[in-house]
């Protein structure tokens, strides 16, 4: 094994069938892991794109991982195996989830995005928007449709590839951080990345598709450099993410305008469904929080997708 000053710092940006590529300052490595990381029980994936680690060069081209970094945050899902479960790292050490809806064509399916964002609050990760297509309904339109989640603190970004509206603020939004990106078919991701990127969105979508094809040994994970810094890939996986270890009583945690009011509830295990003395449909009743929102929290505590 090399020792530590031989070792070259880089980032996992593509997995397939146990090779992963790093980038580094010294160029791009296709690596496998050393033997020593591969021994014992394992429980879930050793290494993801979004890992830091430390590469030993065989050559020009190839390398080996000796040691993945600790993981600062991740998206992750639980897979069932017949002894336990699997810990499958969609991306790991990412900086934000950017969930981007049309605000027409499709229509915006805001249960959907009420439950990334859901996910993204469990797993400790920051999440933004991108309401995209604005000039099919026009800017006040688009407002009313996503302003309740402006009210709760979520940046929102009002674009369209068409009339080049909202490019800079969304390259921004991206730019030199590690971005995980999702959303509903249609809603125009790969214009949108194209727009900041040419042929970006096409890379993007090549990758997406694969993804929901064999198993999952097979397939390739991806995330893809952008011109003004940082990384992005393409989550399709998250749309079938489970709330797989979220209690009933901890969903009101991930709703940051109930979560506020928790404390106000008369009783200490009020549930914001019929209790007297509930702060939050107090508030529902007021019209602070908005009604759809709440039907979310509901059908989520009760368990409906």
């Amino acid at each position: 094994m090399s020792s530590n000053k031989d070792l070259i710092s880089g980032l996992v940006i593509r997995t397939q069938s146990g090779f992963f590529t790093v980038d580094s300052d010294q160029g791009r490595l296709v690596c496998t892991l050393r033997g020593r990381l591969k021994r014992g029980a394992r429980r879930g994936d050793l290494a993801a794109i979004g890992d830091r680690v430390q590469v030993t060069r065989l050559d020009e081209q190839r390398g080996v991982i000796e040691r993945v970094e600790p993981r600062q945050r991740m998206l992750a899902r639980l897979a069932p195996l017949p002894r336990g479960e699997y810990l499958q790292v969609i991306i790991a050490n990412l900086n934000q989830a950017v969930f981007v809806f049309a605000c027409a064509d499709p229509a915006p399916r805001f249960r959907m995005l009420d439950r990334f964002l859901v996910i993204a609050e469990k797993q400790g990760v920051p999440a933004a928007i991108v309401a995209n297509k604005v000039d099919l309904v026009g800017g006040e339109q688009a407002r009313e449709l996503f302003q309740r989640y402006e009210a709760i603190g979520y940046p929102v970004i009002y674009s369209s590839a068409v009339q080049r509206q909202g490019l800079e603020q969304f390259e921004a939004l991206l730019g030199k951080k590690i971005s995980a990106l999702t959303g509903p078919s249609g809603a125009g991701k790969s214009s949108l990345l194209n727009a900041i990127q040419p042929g970006l969105g096409l890379s993007i979508r090549r990758v997406s598709a694969a993804t929901g094809k064999g198993q999952h040994t097979t397939v390739a994970a991806e995330m893809f450099g952008l011109p003004a810094g940082g990384y992005v890939a393409d989550t399709p996986g998250l749309k079938a993410l489970a709330l797989w270890d979220v209690e009933p009583a901890e969903v009101d945690g991930y709703f940051p305008e109930i979560r506020s009011l928790v404390s106000e509830c008369a009783f200490n295990d009020c549930t914001h469904t019929h209790e007297p003395g509930c702060a939050v449909r107090a508030e529902v009743e007021r019209g602070t929080i908005h009604l759809e929102r709440y039907d979310s929290y509901i059908r989520l505590r009760a368990g409906e997708e």
